[in-house]
């Protein structure tokens, strides 16, 4: 494997229909794929990918918006269409996926973690995030059960995030997937032993190459969290694992080093993490 795409959702309805294509067309681009479930039924579903297929490994959790029955529309006029996302209120039952963790091709729990972007008119916000707290720490001590590192989904939530990490640590350490913040929030992570996951974002505008200069390639892993964040140039298309090469031929460029070496240091990082 040349590169690995350590947070994936080729277990979403958006591959129902070719999700063998997508991981043939993975293996041939040399990309190892860690698909990430964001509730029972899609980790579930991760699971029973990575033992179907070679180079393809499962993360399992809640994702935060997941704790919640509501429904919201994603939309970006330069992404996908428009969709639809109905979350089911999952009341996450920590049993059950420590079951699901027995499997041996689980290097991961997530993706779990605090959102704060997405409220609605009349949410009892204080009351959500509360929740989002505790479940987060429920699957903080599941990954220290399970001797995994975790995936960690945070929007507008760093500093909350920071705290109760500092408060109740991951010993396997973990990534903060999909990372937006500064340079300066990214080096509080990497001091607690996590690494930094860029994607397609970062291929938006130049703002994030201030992040991407300051931050060493040793503490970056590469993914795509397909069918979402295309790279630049393929927006509007749906995004799949092998995009992971586009994001780190643009991180090579910013950095002023070879794409082969971003290939080589973030696979190397992704294998020692999650134990491929």
């Amino acid at each position: 494997m040349k590169f690995i795409d350590s947070h994936a959702h080729v277990n979403f309805n958006a591959f129902k229909d070719d999700y063998r294509e997508v991981i043939g067309r993975s293996m041939e681009g040399e990309v190892g794929v860690i698909n990430v479930g964001s509730q029972y039924s899609t980790s579930k579903r991760a699971v029973d990918f990575a033992n179907e297929f070679a180079n393809v490994w499962a993360a399992i959790g809640v994702h935060p918006l997941h704790l919640q029955k509501q429904s919201f529309t994603h939309q970006d006029s330069e992404e996908l269409p428009a969709t639809e996302i109905i979350t089911s209120g999952e009341d996450p039952v920590m049993a059950d996926y420590f079951a699901l963790g027995q499997n041996k091709k689980v290097v991961a729990i997530g993706e779990v973690g605090l959102d704060y972007h997405h409220f609605e008119d009349g949410d009892d916000i204080e009351k959500i995030k509360h929740k989002q707290k505790i479940v987060l720490n429920d699957f903080i001590c599941l990954a220290n059960e399970l001797d995994l590192p975790i995936a960690l989904h945070c929007w507008d939530a760093y500093t909350d995030l920071l705290e109760i990490l500092k408060n109740n640590p991951v010993k396997r350490g973990g990534v903060v997937h999909s990372f937006i913040g500064s340079y300066k929030t990214a080096r509080k992570f990497i001091e607690l032993g996590f690494f930094i996951g860029l994607n397609g974002v970062i291929t938006y505008s130049d703002s994030f190459d201030r992040l991407i200069k300051e931050v060493e390639v040793e503490h970056i892993i590469l993914e795509t969290d397909c069918p979402y964040l295309t790279p630049g140039g393929k927006r509007g298309t749906r995004n799949e694992p092998t995009g992971v090469i586009d994001v780190a031929n643009h991180l090579a460029r910013i950095k002023g080093i070879s794409p082969e070496e971003v290939a080589r240091q973030t696979t190397e990082n992704s294998i020692n993490l999650f134990r491929l």
